[in-house]
């Protein structure tokens, strides 16, 4: 093909061949490329449900921490980012299994979330979305949960106090008035959903006038030209003018966050689905075809792109999980053969996870997907070291996800 370099990527026996300039791989293959069937996917929700409620001894008034020690989670109270996640898996399984006792335990924990709002208990940062959207309007659009509504609501009333009219952005971290905190960073994507969710819950239009704005100055700003993505970007505090990417997770500024790539791509595809503007079709399509093209061979990303086959570095496989929901997000909107594509793409991917990544005995671990990293140190980044080879909270909620949404037309809580 003129203008286009050809790979070859080897699994097993399967070889399949892709174009890396236009970011795809090519559905001509040779041989027949691995998806998860039906049937995995139905067994692999039956595990999920049965390792929730085995859980739901600890973790109905508890909740797990953000990722596991040794394979296992330990109770924490509702204070961390990531609560949400876990009571999201609650409402997942109860809407596979349709069991009272998964519902019952998740209006439980829709009950400490009210509180933790009402009392302002951690909530001075941009993870409402994430707090929120999984628990409280999962609740609400599941079961009609007033309490859920109410605690949503005033959960997207913080988010916008975040909100900088100069710059147009919600600020991610830390005081207002500091300049070294005038920044937004990729994962807010996933929490702007909240906001419009408030805006046609409540009939206000400025919630989702605010969460508009943040999604066109973060999208203009955290993709870079190669179509790889900041994990933060910083504005000038006096004029809002963009000033400078730089990261915290990821290996280095200027590499490839896995799990920022990923957050890139389900923000592009929600970004589509509330704003329909076509440029961010095109948008996903380049940040998609970027982490498509810097997978290893079993198509599990490693924490930070820049790493493949042969790098003594750890995996993130809930990146995997967040970019295969996206892709099924985004393909709703597309024509067939776009959406034909990233269905088949994000299939691949829960094929992998399932086959060598996903727990399949609760012996040797209390979560369900195996070796995700949540925070790796490096000699250039500012990033603690924990939760490194792990389960992960949000790991283990978008594998269900994926999995729900392949298994049925599945009705996001975002």
């Amino acid at each position: 093909m003129p203008g286009a370099s050809l790979g070859l990527v080897v699994y097993g026996c399967i070889v399949e061949v892709w174009v890396i300039s236009l970011g795809k791989w090519d559905m001509g293959m040779v041989g027949e490329m691995m998806r998860i069937s039906d049937m995995e996917i139905e067994d692999a929700l039956e595990f999920c449900v049965e390792q929730v409620r085995r859980n739901l001894g600890t973790f109905t008034y508890a909740f797990q921490n953000a990722y596991s020690e040794g394979g296992f989670y330990q109770p924490i109270e509702n204070v961390e980012w990531t609560t949400g996640f876990w009571t999201g898996e609650i409402w997942l399984a109860y809407e596979y299994s349709h069991r009272n006792d998964l519902r019952e335990a998740a209006e439980l924990q829709i009950d400490s979330f009210a509180e933790r709002i009402g009392k302002k208990i951690a909530v001075d940062h941009h993870d409402m979305g994430f707090l929120y959207s999984p628990s409280c309007v999962a609740g609400y659009k599941l079961v009609g949960s007033m309490a859920g509504r109410d605690a949503a609501i005033a959960a997207a009333d913080q988010l916008i106090t975040r909100y900088h009219p100069v710059g147009e952005f919600i600020q991610a971290w830390g005081p207002m008035d500091a300049p070294e905190n005038y920044r937004l960073i990729i994962d807010c994507l996933l929490n702007l959903p909240l906001l419009y969710w408030a805006s046609e819950e409540t009939g206000d239009v400025k919630y989702r006038e605010i969460a508009e704005k943040h999604i066109h100055t973060a999208l203009a700003n955290v993709v870079r030209e190669d179509a790889s993505t900041w994990h933060t970007f910083f504005f000038d505090m006096k004029t809002g003018k963009p000033d400078h990417g730089a990261t915290c997770q990821g290996y280095r500024d200027g590499s490839a966050w896995a799990r920022g790539q990923a957050w890139g791509i389900y923000g592009c595809a929600l970004a589509y689905r509330y704003t329909k503007r076509k440029e961010y079709i095109a948008l996903f399509k380049r940040v998609t075809a970027y982490f498509l093209e810097h997978l290893p061979a079993d198509m599990i990303p490693f924490w930070d792109l820049c790493f493949t086959d042969g790098d003594d570095q750890p995996r993130d496989s809930s990146s995997a999980s967040i970019a295969a929901c996206g892709m099924l997000e985004m393909a709703k909107y597309m024509d067939t053969e776009d959406a034909g594509y990233y269905t088949e793409t994000a299939k691949k991917l829960m094929k992998s996870l399932y086959d060598g990544y996903a727990v399949k005995d609760p012996k040797i671990s209390n979560g369900l997907v195996l070796h995700s990293t949540y925070s790796n140190h490096s000699p250039y980044n500012t990033c603690n070291h924990y939760g490194v080879d792990e389960c992960n909270s949000w790991g283990d909620y978008f594998y269900m996800e994926a999995l729900m949404r392949l298994h049925e037309d599945w009705k996001p809580y975002w």
